[in-house]
């Protein structure tokens, strides 16, 4: 066999041997055996994107914006607000008219998958009133993957319904800039006669500082439902001014003129200072500092006091006959042409001889000296009570007819019933002071003291005693230890007589006027009784 024999013989083997292989590894495909397991594969997930923020961020942010009163930052941060969310939150605040506001977050919670609550307290410091807090809720929901404020009006205030605000009315009631209270510092008596008084001094008293504190009220007004009451402040009413005034003393001077039929009044002083204590005034405005009236025979304290201090004594005998003729002039009566013969000084004061002091005067005294005694007493003094008012006036007397007259209280002598008090008052302290309605009243512009001599005063409260003890005045009612001096004067109109009773009792000094009212023991003293015994 040749080699290119061998050669074909040995391609023919290969291929044979090649379609074998192939025909098994085929075979294998196309038999009962499972095929192997493909690798597996993994499946695309589905993405949900996360809420921007955090529902107390956003609560934060929105507190602090509200705190600033940042209206459009708090509307960036709510869900579908009204077209005037900004105006409500601003008249809210603006009814409460707070002077700070601070917002804290309480817990958080979670009411679902997407809503959530912020407890939050507000706390305000409302003017007078001071801290005022409540609690309300700051609800959130995840609105375009964003937390939200829900809002509504109930965030302001829990109680506010859709709608609804707060409503805020001020109350000056009861509160007055001003106010006069007495020395105690208490309101003053209802109906106390003072009021024209009252009226005018509340004129020249400083206004309060920081002006006067008015009441508020602040409520919930809901569509269709009565105002509910939130918070409200009412002030204390001003200390007040204090005066002079005593409250016991005035009510009591007050409740003694009721009944009196005739227009009176009461006029009350503190000896030791000048300070009025009350004054209760019947007389039409303020008559009794202002209007002057003949003093009668309560002016025979002056004229008394004029005679001490020439030298007579309280025990100086003289004549009280029911008539006296001055040499070349007129005749002088007493009243109801009474005599008494021979009696001491004191006697005829306590009995109220008119003849015993026209004598004396014209005898022991002249004009000047009696024009001078009755300036010692405030005659013709000017007043700075702090609501005007006068003393008295006596024109220097012409003639002996003319200090005979002035001598006990008609001629030209004229008084009003706060001078005639201070008249009492000088008696029982030695010094006549000038009055004044105020505790703080400047002292530079009021008139100066005058002290009487040690033996005129001791000698004057010796023949007021003598009044009440066995006098005029004795066994009219009137409590231990009350000295006085009654009087009666002629109305030069043509009127009835005028009352008066003067005197002290302890420290406090007064005069009561009666116009027209008869005779001072009859018309006076018994309201000076009253009046004293009520204190």
């Amino acid at each position: 066999m040749s080699n290119r024999t061998r050669t074909r013989a040995l391609l023919v083997l290969f291929t044979i041997a090649g379609a074998i292989v192939v025909t098994g590894v085929l075979g294998l495909f196309t038999s009962g055996r499972p095929a192997p397991a493909a690798a597996p594969t993994t499946a695309t997930p589905t993405v949900t994107p996360q809420p921007e923020g955090t529902p107390e961020r956003t609560a934060a942010i929105y507190l602090r914006a509200w705190e600033a009163a940042d209206y459009g930052r708090m509307r960036e941060l709510t869900d579908d607000p009204p077209a005037d969310f900004a105006t409500q939150h601003a008249r809210f605040e603006e009814a409460l008219a707070a002077e700070s506001l601070r917002l804290t977050a309480g817990q958080t919670v979670m009411t679902g998958e997407d809503t959530a609550e912020v407890p939050i307290t507000e706390a305000r410091e409302l003017p007078g009133y001071g801290p005022w807090s409540y609690r309300s809720t700051l609800r959130l929901g995840i609105r375009d993957q964003t937390w939200k404020v829900l809002w509504a009006p109930a965030v302001m205030h829990p109680d506010l319904a859709p709608g609804g605000g707060l409503r805020r009315s001020s109350d000056a009631t009861g509160v007055t800039a001003g106010r006069l209270v007495t020395q105690e510092g208490r309101d003053f008596p209802a109906d106390s006669d003072a009021e024209a008084y009252l009226e005018r001094l509340t004129t020249a008293i400083p206004v309060p500082q920081g002006g006067t504190p008015v009441g508020w009220r602040v409520e919930v007004d809901n569509p269709g439902e009565p105002g509910e009451p939130l918070v409200e402040y009412t002030p204390e009413p001003p200390k007040g001014t204090k005066t002079t005034i005593e409250w016991a003393a005035q009510a009591s001077a007050a409740r003694a003129l009721d009944g009196v039929r005739n227009p009176a009044a009461i006029v009350a002083v503190r000896p030791s200072t000048g300070e009025v204590l009350a004054v209760a005034d019947r007389l039409g405005g303020r008559k009794a500092f202002e209007q002057k009236y003949a003093p009668g025979s309560t002016f025979k304290t002056v004229t008394a006091a004029a005679l001490l201090n020439a030298g007579m004594s309280t025990e100086t005998v003289v004549d009280c006959p029911a008539a006296y003729t001055i040499p070349g002039g007129r005749s002088i009566d007493n009243y109801r042409g009474e005599a008494h013969g021979t009696v001491t000084l004191r006697q005829a004061y306590a009995l109220s001889c008119n003849t015993t002091f026209a004598r004396l005067a014209v005898e022991r005294l002249t004009p000047d000296t009696l024009v001078e005694q009755a300036r010692a007493f405030g005659f013709g003094v000017p007043l700075s009570t702090g609501v005007g008012g006068t003393c008295g006036s006596l024109r220097r007397p012409e003639n002996d007819d003319a200090l005979a007259e002035d001598s006990f209280g008609q001629g030209t002598v004229e008084a009003s019933p706060l001078c005639m008090a201070l008249v009492a008052a000088a008696v029982q302290s030695g010094e006549w002071r000038p009055p004044r309605l105020m505790p703080s009243a400047d002292a530079a512009g009021r008139s100066q003291s005058v002290p009487l001599p040690s033996g005129v005063a001791a000698g004057l409260r010796t023949l007021m005693n003598a009044v009440t003890a066995d006098g005029t005045a004795a066994d009219a009612g009137l409590p231990d230890g009350v000295a006085g001096k009654t009087g009666t004067a002629e109305d030069w109109q043509g009127g009835a007589d005028h009352a008066w009773f003067i005197g002290y009792w302890g420290d406090l000094a007064f005069a009561v006027f009666v116009e027209h009212g008869g005779t001072g023991r009859d018309a006076a003293v018994p309201i000076a009784a009253r009046f004293l015994k009520a204190l």
